[in-house]
């Protein structure tokens, strides 16, 4: 009998020592450097979600968060690193955000699927820095593109313990992002040879100024034109405004024509007259006549906004693809042009 019960002793320990999987995720780590008192992750696929995290003065930080399995977006700030998070795991995280993403460092349960998205974004990065692979003919491309495809699956590969949701949600966003690049390089590569340095540039006719009448590009030969396509909807343009009136403010006596060629839609007309007076735009204030469909937009194939172009006196393009006000390289090519 006490054998018995000895035994019945020893096996309730044992399920005394099994543990539920636990049905939430341990974030925790340090930040050195930090830029603000917080982080904030927010789910890649569910909007509703989103999970301030409190940071303490030396930067550590801990919390649990209940999700659901998949991609997410830790920001510090301004800046950002990719998460792959699931119930029951726990993931530490370090980073320096002097050195945001070249920093980031995972350990702990679930670390291996981060530290290769944090290797992935790096690697990302340095891709489309590459200008020369950008400006490869088609058949050099498309070879490019089919050894960075082995070097991606090569890394996907080389994590262990990946789960198989993961794996193929990386091979579908490997998809998608040769796609993109095939899309990029071709307009890359139209903008550097059709419309290359010296090459005479798309014209815009008859545009409303916003100061009266209106304007064509033929009116400003004889400066150069630096033209900021944008729109009053567009966060990242509005972004730039106050390093453009710095620029503005700096050349103004200078032999160059600032443009803002707004492409808003019809309907946006008072607004994009509203946003000139509240935000005292100076410059030549011009409004596209057909938005995104303009010709002088379809010509310079423009996709994406803010976009900046910069000509010469005689109309001629000088780059169809200018730094932003907010890039000191702006300043350094006007300088270089003595302007």
């Amino acid at each position: 009998m006490k054998k018995l019960m000895c035994l019945t002793i020893a096996a309730l320990t044992v399920v005394a020592c099994i543990q539920e999987p636990k049905d939430y995720v341990m974030f925790s780590g340090k930040i050195t450097n930090q830029s603000s008192d917080s982080l904030v992750i927010r789910s890649n696929t569910d909007i509703n979600f989103q999970k301030r995290i409190t940071v303490a003065a030396d930067g550590t930080f801990s919390d649990t968060l209940k999700v659901v399995t998949g991609s997410f977006y830790v920001y510090d700030g301004t800046e950002r690193t990719s998460l792959y998070l699931k119930n029951g795991r726990d993931v530490h995280l370090t980073l320096d955000t002097k050195q945001f993403d070249e920093t980031v460092v995972y350990t702990g349960s679930g670390a291996d699927a981060n530290n290769y998205l944090a290797k992935k974004a790096l690697d990302q990065e340095a891709l489309f820095k590459d200008e020369t692979m950008f400006a490869m003919i088609k058949e050099d491309f498309a070879a490019k593109l089919e050894t960075i495809e082995s070097g991606f699956m090569k890394n996907l590969d080389g994590v262990s313990g990946l789960d198989t949701a993961f794996v193929a949600s990386e091979k579908k966003g490997f998809d998608e992002l040769k796609k993109y690049l095939v899309s990029y390089q071709e307009d890359k590569f139209f903008l550097n040879t059709v419309l290359g340095k010296g090459k005479n540039s798309p014209k815009f006719m008859a545009y409303e100024n916003n100061a009266g009448g209106k304007t064509s590009l033929d009116d400003l030969k004889g400066k150069y034109v630096y033209i900021d396509v944008w729109a009053t909807w567009c966060g990242p343009c509005i972004a730039e405004i106050p390093y453009l009136k710095e620029v503005e403010k700096t050349y103004h006596s200078k032999n160059i024509q600032f443009v803002s060629l707004s492409i808003d839609e019809p309907k946006d007309y008072d607004k994009w007259k509203s946003m000139i007076k509240e935000k005292e735009l100076g410059g030549i204030q011009l409004l596209a006549d057909k938005a995104w469909k303009s010709e002088f937009v379809k010509n310079y194939r423009i996709n994406g906004i803010p976009r900046f172009i910069l000509i010469d006196p005689k109309g001629n393009i000088i780059t169809s693809d200018a730094p932003r006000p907010s890039d000191k390289k702006l300043k350094d090519m006007f300088n270089s042009l003595s302007i």
